[in-house]
């Protein structure tokens, strides 16, 4: 395992480090994997703080769920759920680096003033064209996600000639958009959005060729804990999973993904920490 660096929010620096883990934090009622259980100001920060204790390097916090058929959420409401939050983890505990999970620009511009460092979002900048201007204004850092759609249709029989090479194209073209708002290059990983707009087949095309990424020059930040594909190759239950996303953060982790984007924390720990032993 290589150590990476990324830049995020002020130029600040993470790393360098083998692996960074992004520790999720749903402040939300309907999160396909822990939805509910910690939709409550004081119920995130105290799992926020669990999990930065537990190892993580960053803490992902989201207000609306983006699993597929998911309800839209407002911003109002969804600036209501996780501004506290990232009030309160930013005063308590310094040393961990907070990331928003949105899309929406009037929310990204509330986090980052709160306390957020990283803007991760699952659009690339396509739901609210204003989401350019804040991410030129504060050049966070920056999470560049593909979906094929929006959560609420992304699983319509999504269709690819070859998922891979609309990925990468994807992602230059983008790079170029954030090229033009002055995001320097330092500040911005990819995701290819596992889940998001794609069949069990395209998901495992992706994970099987993940190497071809390397090619774009930027870590790879991957999002696959306890996601629907360990359904559909293996017949496992949303509660079933952990075993499973840790095989593949293992794998992919070996083949030099650095970053991710988990709710099991300390197993996600012990497995980086084997692979950089072994690898």
């Amino acid at each position: 395992m290589n150590n990476t660096i990324w830049t995020v929010k002020g130029g600040k620096v993470l790393g360098p480090a083998p692996f960074f883990i992004a520790g999720i934090v749903n402040v939300t009622p309907d999160s396909f994997y822990d939805g509910g259980e910690h939709d409550s100001v004081d119920a995130s920060v105290a799992h926020g703080l669990l999990l930065a204790e537990q190892g993580a390097h960053i803490l992902d916090i989201g207000g609306e769920s983006t699993r597929p058929y998911a309800d839209h959420v407002s911003a109002e409401d969804e600036m209501a759920r996780v501004i506290p939050v990232i009030k309160e983890l930013a005063e308590a505990n310094g040393n961990t680096v907070l990331s928003v999970d949105t899309y929406k620009a009037e929310v990204a511009a509330a986090a980052l003033e709160a306390g957020a460092d990283i803007l991760n979002d699952v659009s690339a900048c396509a739901f609210d064209p204003a989401l350019l201007d804040i991410i030129g204004q504060f050049k966070p850092g920056y999470v560049l996600m593909h979906s094929l759609g929006r959560p609420e249709d992304m699983q319509d029989a999504p269709q690819y000639d070859d998922v891979v090479d609309t990925l990468l194209a994807f992602f230059e073209s983008r790079l170029e958009m954030l090229d033009k708002v002055g995001l320097p290059r330092d500040r911005i990983v990819l995701d290819p959005g596992i889940g998001f707009g794609k069949l069990l087949e395209h998901n495992l095309t992706i994970l099987k060729n993940i190497n071809r990424f390397e090619k774009l020059g930027l870590p790879l930040y991957m999002g696959l804990s306890n996601k629907s594909l360990w359904q559909g190759l293996l017949g496992l239950g949303v509660g079933e999973r952990q075993n499973a996303t840790q095989v593949a953060t293992a794998l992919l982790a070996a083949k030099g993904v650095p970053i991710h984007r988990v709710h099991e924390v300390n197993l996600a720990r012990q497995t980086l920490t084997i692979v950089q032993e072994i690898a």
